[in-house]
């Protein structure tokens, strides 16, 4: 059906009555229409690529089963929410898509850390989806309806402009509720704090959630609402001020990740901005056209680390703070070549360099937020910076120099003994002769331990990590006697086929389906096929606007873009690249970090400083919500168990104690 609505540009829709009471009815369907079509495209395809990973990747766990049953309910459900044809209809399958995400994020529930990141996620999103409920009650008292064709008529002839009554404040409240709910589902701030441990969950989870599915739900809502946003007031300013402070956020935070999915996470947030503000812009065929191609590279990116996580579990053993530290990796090209190249595909194209996929969405969502607000282009062009640079931060630590596990101080494989209740039935090869007297990046190894709960009741989560001088000094002053010779028994080791078949298929999927949208309309040459296929949705803004440019135009945004991309990436090859096979010499690296740059100098050391705690500590805005909610609900809590026991029980014990006197 969604090909045959691709193929006539019609929109198709069916409902029947489910219940009927008085004046109260409330139908049932499914709409297909250009954006339901595209997103179950999307879906199918990602997640059939990765329940076909998650075939070998899970193998060897007892929870095989559970696991598929509940990613096809996942997927069933997300797809239930793309058809749906009213709000209610949504909400129900709003509801189901959570409730998955519950359970596969915490399908290792002995790991008291994937218990809390479930609990997390689960209690973060109640907050959004309360909002979306309270918005979808308020929108049916102003219309009377749930039917998207009902709301859009409606509201379409209000006129809410110039009018100042309740009325109006109530539609405008509404419609901030109702992006409430996708703020929480795609973790924009200030509800993104759910996502980064989300990734407690196995690795196939969080490329589905990433790529087609959870975060996608909310840019979903947002884009299925957009007529309704367009004509009320300052709706349309809120969700671009949401998505570029996201977008800057996100990439500001993965900065210093250590953690190979984190990092990704992070990635996955300051895209999920860029996509927001897209929409908030006005942009609507920019932000599906980011959605596409971003869903692509992430899960590409998602199912490669998935494959370099595999494989350092023959190493050190089954343990996610270890398999999944970029620290204790590197060197892994000529052990994954393929994952490798996978990889590499994938941190290309969200660094926006073409021909690949994200360049050309992301440079569209660039040139229109000029058009919108300088001040949000810049940020929104730093940002695009920023990606190239801690994408390759992460390419780099995995892939280039040597396998660092084996010139840290590291005490041999040893499994997690809470990782699963689905206890892993083979293991890999055991690591010897290790050399524990190497100090190699003390920068990036500090506070390996601290996973903060989200419920935890520990206090000074976070510390800061010592002298950074001290630290790049440590990371420079490293002698060629300690890569000589290194007695190992075990490396790291390709995946299967069935784990391998997917990261080709993405690989073609993000080399080429960026041309779906090339916005060339000239000399009777119709490139443009993503605006043919949205035409219908288009319509509905009753926009007039071209989304075709010229070719000396485009070159001319698309060279500057790609241009501080590249500027990223040399920065992160400075920093990052293996200094061990290219530098022999490491005067001039160590004068740097010595005390006579002056006051210039330690102003720059503490601004690095204070750029890489922020990061590792996540913004402190953990800690804030630590102290400030769940400090705070816990102490009242305590006060009202406290008069309840002491003064609303202590009068009649009270009583009861003086009777006996008397």
């Amino acid at each position: 059906l969604s090909i045959q609505q691709i193929n006539s540009n019609s929109i198709y829709q069916y409902v029947w009555s489910w219940t009927i009471n008085n004046d109260f009815s409330f139908e049932f369907g499914y709409l297909i229409d250009p954006l339901t079509s595209i997103m179950s495209m999307l879906i199918t395809t990602v997640a059939i690529l990765v329940l076909i990973y998650s075939d070998n990747y899970m193998s060897h766990d007892q929870g095989y089963l559970r696991f598929f049953a509940y990613m096809s309910f996942f997927n069933t459900s997300m797809l239930g929410l793309v058809t749906s044809s009213n709000l209610i209809q949504i909400y129900i399958f709003w509801e189901l898509v959570g409730m998955c995400s519950y359970l596969l994020i915490g399908f290792w529930f002995t790991r008291p850390i994937a218990a809390n990141a479930c609990q997390k996620a689960f209690v973060t999103n109640r907050v959004g989806d309360f909002g979306l409920l309270l918005g979808i009650l308020g929108i049916y008292w102003v219309t009377g309806s749930f039917e998207f064709r009902d709301l859009f008529e409606i509201f379409n002839n209000l006129n809410l402009i110039n009018n100042n009554d309740i009325h109006f404040l109530f539609c405008i409240l509404c419609a901030f509720l109702l992006f409430a709910g996708a703020v929480a589902k795609s973790a924009q701030f200030p509800l993104h704090v759910w996502l980064p441990d989300a990734m407690e969950g196995p690795t196939p989870i969080s490329a589905l959630i990433h790529a087609a599915t959870m975060v996608a739900a909310g840019i979903f809502l947002v884009a299925r609402l957009l007529p309704l946003f367009v004509v009320i007031p300052y709706i349309m300013n809120g969700i671009s001020f949401i998505g570029i402070i996201t977008v800057l956020l996100g990439a500001t935070l993965a900065l210093a990740q250590k953690d190979i999915k984190r990092s990704l996470a992070y990635s996955t947030m300051s895209q999920l901005g860029y996509m927001m503000l897209a929409l908030g812009i006005g942009s609507y065929r920019a932000a599906l056209f980011h959605l596409i191609t971003h869903a692509y590279s992430k899960a590409l990116l998602f199912l490669g680390s998935g494959s370099v996580i595999h494989s350092m579990e023959a190493i050190v053993g089954y343990s996610p703070d270890k398999s999944q530290n970029m620290v204790l990796m590197g060197g892994l090209t000529k052990h994954v070549p393929i994952t490798k190249t996978a990889f590499l595909i994938g941190t290309l194209s969200l660094c926006g360099i073409p021909p690949l996929a994200c360049f050309w969405s992301k440079d569209e969502i660039l040139n229109d937020s000029w058009l919108y607000s300088p001040i949000f282009a810049i940020i929104a062009y730093l940002t695009a910076g920023l990606t190239a640079f801690y994408m390759f931060r992460i390419y780099l630590l995995t892939f280039e120099g040597h396998l660092n596990i084996y010139f840290k101080n590291y005490s041999g494989k040893k499994s997690s003994s809470l990782y699963s209740i689905s206890l892993w039935g083979k293991e890999g090869l055991k690591t010897m002769n290790i050399n524990k007297n190497f100090g190699l990046l003390t920068l990036l190894t500090m506070n390996n331990k601290e996973r903060a709960s989200f419920f935890s009741k520990t206090k000074n989560l976070y510390q800061y990590d010592g002298n950074l001088r001290k630290m790049i000094r440590s990371l420079i002053t490293i002698k060629d006697t300690d890569f000589d010779n290194q007695n190992i028994s075990s490396y790291p080791h390709e995946s299967d086929n069935t784990m391998l078949f997917p990261l080709i298929v993405l690989i073609m999927f993000t080399s080429f389906i960026g041309f779906i949208g090339i916005p060339f309309n000239q000399e009777g040459i119709y490139l443009d096929i993503l605006t043919q296929w949205l035409t219908p949705s288009i319509n509905l803004f009753h926009s007039n606007s071209k989304n075709s440019v010229d070719w000396y135009e485009f070159g001319i945004n698309a060279t500057f873009s790609v241009s501080i991309a590249y500027l990223g990436i040399f920065i992160a090859f400075l920093l990052y690249k293996p200094i061990y096979s290219s530098l022999i010499n490491f005067e001039l690296i160590n004068s740097l970090t010595n005390n006579k740059g002056g006051p210039k100098r330690i102003i720059s050391d503490k601004i690095i400083y204070y750029i890489y705690n922020l990061s590792s500590n996540r913004g402190y805005i953990d800690a804030f919500y630590t102290t400030s909610f769940i400090r705070g609900v816990r102490g009242l809590a305590e006060l009202v168990y406290f008069f309840d026991r002491r003064i609303i029980d202590g009068i009649p014990n009270g009583f009861g104690v003086t009777s006996f006197f008397v």
